[in-house]
């Protein structure tokens, strides 16, 4: 049986400590937000993943697991997904859009097309399937999640005939809460695509192939009241005592950015940022807190827009706007689902609000932006200068500055924001006490995680693409993970770039 060991778990200190703490969400949250995101990302309605969740419950239960059993049942449903930023630009290469094919693939609504070119390419979906499962699994390690749901995400893709992926676990090999979670998504989804009668004969047929057809025939005469009435068994009572109270929100803003290697870390700067210019000018704490928080959600909206979006190296047409501008409505839109972190949220969704009223996506002006807002808009336009791009080097101090006061000029953000923007800027964040990396190591995985590939990475370094290849196998080896998606999420967790 080849199953993986997991690797030892990183501490969850943030790198961003001089955030005061304001960083931090609860369990609950950070797992609603994930799940969120993760349904977006795969093309499904916002409430998918809880609804698989309570259903993958029941299955555990009716399938002789106890309480602690439909726990794990219910975590993993609800984290299944949460690996699927880090592959989004894996089938936005394979099926031309990562949201809308890897719905038609969830959905078995695959075009002749689409169909087609996946089984041309379908040796592409088990280094896709790996890089999947360790993110998700190394999201429960980070979490502090029990073991048995951190096994069951690094096995979700495996079936009972053997050919599921990464690994080809066959029968009883598979882990039990994935054969569970697998037919709770089918139903769930199956049943919004094609009604709940096409759904079961869809399942039933599957028997067998993607889980035991024993299984199904268990759970089918019960599905529909289970899927339509699923009484208390929600996430509150299903928790146990001995998880974590709170953890960092940094982990679900790290997540998201790996949906563009060109944004990891980000959204732990403008925080960063953001704060420290809050600080500066006085601000109460209470707003401190906010806009730190705010900073980290800012971007979570993105899962809801394709890749092909995001990644098009010519000038967006009006349709890529019309998406892009979405993008913060669907930040309000998942935290308004979150409890706790309604207020938060929408301070997010206003990040691309402009004083003069041409930003978005609500149109806002001076007269409704207060200082929070402006210093949010302040602190993520520096931050996206002063970064590369795929289209475009960091801008230097000197080019920053003038575009900055450009933008000042013209009216679009404030001269008191930018001024704290800039004076936080010159404050010097030190790095970690015990860095596992080298300095070349750690130039090296920074420019991998921002989307570099190994030959451009020597190219900049002047090195050899065999010393890159080096020293990737060697941050691997030290932060115990197999693919750079996952080492990109672990660095940024140890704040080691």
């Amino acid at each position: 049986m080849h199953t993986t060991t997991p690797a030892p778990r990183p501490s969850l200190s943030p790198a961003s400590a001089s955030l005061h703490g304001h960083d931090t969400v609860t369990l609950a949250q950070a797992m609603g937000l994930l799940a969120t995101v993760g349904d977006l990302a795969m093309g499904q309605p916002i409430d998918a993943s809880a609804r698989a969740a309570r259903l993958a419950a029941r299955i555990a239960l009716a399938a002789g697991g106890d309480a602690a059993a439909a726990a794990h049942a219910h975590m993993v449903a609800r984290l299944r997904w949460s690996g699927s930023t880090a592959t989004a630009t894996g089938f936005a290469t394979l099926l031309g859009d990562d949201i809308d094919g890897r719905h038609a693939m969830l959905t078995r609504t695959l075009s002749a097309q689409q169909a087609a070119r996946l089984d041309q390419v379908k040796h592409h979906l088990t280094p896709l399937a790996a890089i999947h499962c360790e993110v998700a699994g190394n999201i429960a390690a980070m979490l502090g999640l029990p073991a048995p749901v951190e096994h069951g995400l690094r096995h979700l893709f495996e079936r009972d005939d053997g050919r599921g992926q990464p690994y080809g676990l066959e029968g009883g090999a598979v882990p039990a809460v994935v054969q569970h979670v697998a037919l709770a998504g089918d139903i769930e989804i199956l049943s919004r695509a094609h009604g709940f009668s096409a759904a079961l004969a869809m399942v039933t047929r599957l028997g067998g192939i993607r889980y035991p057809a024993a299984l199904v025939a268990q759970v089918t005469p019960h599905a529909q009241a289970w899927l339509d009435a699923p009484g208390t068994l929600d996430e509150p009572a299903l928790l146990s005592d001995f998880l974590p109270l709170s953890v960092p929100l940094t982990l679900v803003a790290d997540t998201v950015e790996l949906k563009l290697p060109w944004l990891a870390g980000h959204s732990r700067r403008v925080a960063l940022l953001a704060h420290g210019a809050a600080q500066g000018l006085g601000l109460p704490d209470a707003d401190q807190r906010s806009l730190a928080r705010a900073a980290l959600l800012h971007g979570i909206g993105r899962a809801a827009v394709s890749n092909t979006v995001w990644e098009r190296r010519s000038k967006p047409g009006s349709a890529d706007w019309e998406a892009i501008r979405r993008a913060p409505y669907w930040t309000a839109r998942i935290g308004n689902r979150i409890d706790g972190i309604e207020a938060d949220a929408q301070l997010a969704s206003q990040v691309h609000e402009r004083l003069d009223g041409s930003g978005y996506f609500r149109s806002l002006d001076a007269a409704t932006l207060g200082m929070p807002q402006r210093l949010l808009a302040a602190a993520t336009v520096y931050v996206a200068l002063r970064s590369p791009r795929p289209w475009r080097a960091a801008h230097e101090p000197a080019s920053t500055l003038a575009l900055l006061e450009a933008q000042v000029t013209g009216g679009r953000l404030d001269r008191t924001a930018v001024d704290a923007v800039l004076a936080a800027a010159t404050a010097s964040i030190a790095p970690p006490a015990d860095q596992p990396l080298s300095a070349r190591e750690v130039d090296v995985l920074q420019r991998l995680s921002l989307g570099e590939s190994g030959k451009d990475a020597a190219r900049a370094m002047r090195i050899s693409t065999g010393a890159v290849r080096t020293h990737v196998e060697s941050i691997l080896g030290k932060l115990g993970c197999a693919t750079r998606a996952a080492a990109t999420l672990r660095a940024l967790t140890l704040g080691l770039i």
